[in-house]
């Protein structure tokens, strides 16, 4: 991708107030890509937005309101003419036991987390079918392969977004647009801090398993072992490969994570392939 001053790419990113969007957004800046960067208040990024000219613009976009995706990705496009790559990065983490979640928490959860994602995704590939190539970047999470107490209803939307965004691949693989599903592990941001939102409800039952964890949740912010600058590096060149790969883990933590996921899957699958075959037609 070329970073000529007129041909240099077009990113949209969600999210941009703090954490990774915002390394993101300043590292594609820094090296001269031009950035639409978004967050639900405008006053998050215009300061960003500010620093470099004419190749940043600092835009409004609520990712649960419609009208202003819309909004944001038509002016993204009147500007700079076109979105090459869509970081779809917007989101946060809830804690609560599974029977602890408050319906209205968890819908607002899934509206930001998936339908959000959806309603991004839905502005911005017209543009790309369009012109036959585009990057997008779901930015999912360690905890969309694998679950623990307390976070059950952040990793169910961040399971759909993995699922989403896999059918989303193979949808959009013959249009020359490609789709990456960021994994981080721990990331050194305020998504167990500032960021993180929680039930009020606490039932006795549940102290030992997710209200434990819900207090190591919260006692791990900023401890974690992740660089978001460093990993908006790794994002960026993902972003550049020839061919992005569909899955993209970050961090030491999340590598361990999902090895150990595997090799526990592979162990259960293992004991138990002769009841799975067992279903089976005799004659097939």
């Amino acid at each position: 991708m070329s970073n000529e001053t007129n041909a240099s790419p077009v990113w949209l990113i969600t999210g941009c107030s703090s954490g990774l969007g915002r390394a993101l957004a300043e590292h594609a800046l820094e090296r001269g890509d031009r950035v639409a960067v978004t967050a639900r208040g405008l006053a998050a990024v215009t300061g960003l937005a500010a620093e470099y000219g004419d190749r940043a613009l600092a835009l409004e976009l609520d990712v649960t309101d419609p009208a202003s995706v819309t909004a944001a990705v038509q002016e993204c496009e009147r500007k700079f003419g076109r979105i090459d790559v869509l970081v779809n990065n917007a989101g946060y983490g809830y804690l609560a036991a599974i029977e602890e979640g408050e319906e209205a928490a968890v819908r607002a959860l899934y509206d930001t987390n998936v339908h959000g994602v959806v309603t991004v995704l839905k502005a911005v590939l017209p543009g790309m079918r369009a012109r036959r190539t585009g990057r997008i970047v779901n930015v999912s999470s360690f905890g969309g392969l694998a679950a623990f107490a307390a976070t059950g209803y952040y990793h169910a939307t961040k399971f759909a977004l993995e699922g989403l965004s896999e059918s989303l691949a193979a949808e959009l693989a013959p249009l020359g647009i490609t789709v990456t599903i960021v994994e981080p592990g721990g990331l050194r941001t305020e998504w167990a801090g500032a960021s993180m939102r929680q039930s009020p409800i606490r039932l006795d039952d549940y102290e030992g398993t997710a209200g434990k964890r819900r207090e190591a949740t919260l006692a791990v912010s900023g401890r974690q072992p992740g660089d978001p600058v460093r990993a908006a590096a790794a994002i960026a060149a993902t972003v550049n490969a020839e061919v992005p790969p569909l899955r993209l883990l970050l961090g030491s933590d999340a590598l361990a994570g999902i090895r150990a996921r595997l090799a526990r899957t592979a162990a259960e699958t293992d004991a138990n392939e002769a009841l799975t075959v067992s279903v089976d037609l005799a004659e097939r």
